[in-house]
């Protein structure tokens, strides 16, 4: 079984180093197409190449011009069955982080929780493969405050690392009659504000742990971002006074994501590629967005107000 994982990794990787070699392939001809369009030189760097890109794009058809991805690989089984979630937690963990798991249980459907033990990531990890799990989520903690989520997909990656803030569990909050109750139907999902690559990308890996709702359910889950923190939200809505009346009831638990690297493989895999990493230390780190537009989200805001 570890011989056959270590072959299928290696193709999913050689088709990953293939699309590379067709996405610079694809750029090339983009830009000639472009220069040609506008009565443009033709960029110094492809005159070289000019002929045989002019050849190639004048046998391309729709289907061939545009490049396909290696995500089609990572999510090809998503549509076809429903995610099966694995959510465990670090070493000896303290009572708010399992308090805090129990609720994330039933957060995500089809999830199941199991106390970490002694066990190594590795062998979680092989153990998901065997049970055909599609996602690991571990959850860790930093003197008893649920700090870092890391979410990894089965087989092959990609593996998200998020740093966890603010977290309001429903076992924290003293009012309870102002909370629904937990419903167990698959949710609506709401994703605000993912505009970039690198958004859309946070987006997929996000919104395939959860299946497919009917149209009917009452459950709704929000990531919204702004400022690069996702802030999840989990409410309940009901219609009393007809479809034009609707009342939100939040039913928690409520807590802030904030993305600081992708990598392309799974959790025990420590040689896997980087695909991205914040940098905290440039000078412009803190002024630029990489999941979203929050210049638009401003927007949008100031013409509400007016």
């Amino acid at each position: 079984m570890l011989r056959r994982n270590i072959r299928l990794r290696r193709e999913y990787l050689y088709r990953k180093s293939l699309e590379g070699k067709e996405r610079l392939l694809y750029e090339n001809k983009r830009k000639i197409k472009e220069a040609l369009d506008e009565g443009k030189p033709i960029p110094t760097e492809l005159r070289n190449e000019e002929a045989a890109l002019r050849q190639e794009i004048d046998l391309e058809d729709d289907y061939t011009a545009v490049p396909k991805t290696h995500i089609d690989d990572e999510y090809a089984n998503a549509t076809i069955r429903d995610p099966k979630i694995l959510l465990t937690t670090s070493r000896d963990p303290s009572a708010p982080l399992v308090q805090f798991v129990k609720e994330l249980k039933f957060v995500f459907p089809n999830a199941e929780r199991m106390n970490r033990g002694g066990q190594v990531i590795s062998e979680i990890i092989e153990s998901c493969r065997s049970h055909e799990f599609t996602d690991v989520i571990l959850v860790h903690e930093h003197r008893g405050i649920p700090d870092g989520l890391i979410i990894s997909h089965l087989p092959f990656g990609p593996t998200a690392y998020f740093g966890l803030l603010n977290v309001v569990t429903r076992h924290d909050i003293k009012d309870k009659k102002s909370m629904g109750t937990m419903p167990e139907a698959y949710p609506h999902l709401i994703l605000d504000n993912f505009k970039t690559k690198l958004g859309e990308r946070t987006a997929n890996i996000l919104k395939h742990l959860f299946p497919v709702p009917k149209p009917d359910t009452k459950r709704i889950v929000t990531f919204a971002n702004r400022s690069d923190y996702i802030s999840f939200r989990h409410h309940i809505y009901d219609k009393p006074g007809g479809p034009k009346s609707v009342e939100l009831k939040e039913i928690g638990p409520r807590f802030e994501l904030r993305l600081y690297q992708v990598k392309l493989g799974t959790m025990e895999q420590s040689e896997a590629q980087i695909e991205w990493v914040i940098r905290p230390y440039m000078n412009t780190t803190k002024k630029r967005s990489f999941i979203g537009n929050d210049q638009e989200s401003d927007d949008k805001r100031k013409k509400i107000k007016a």
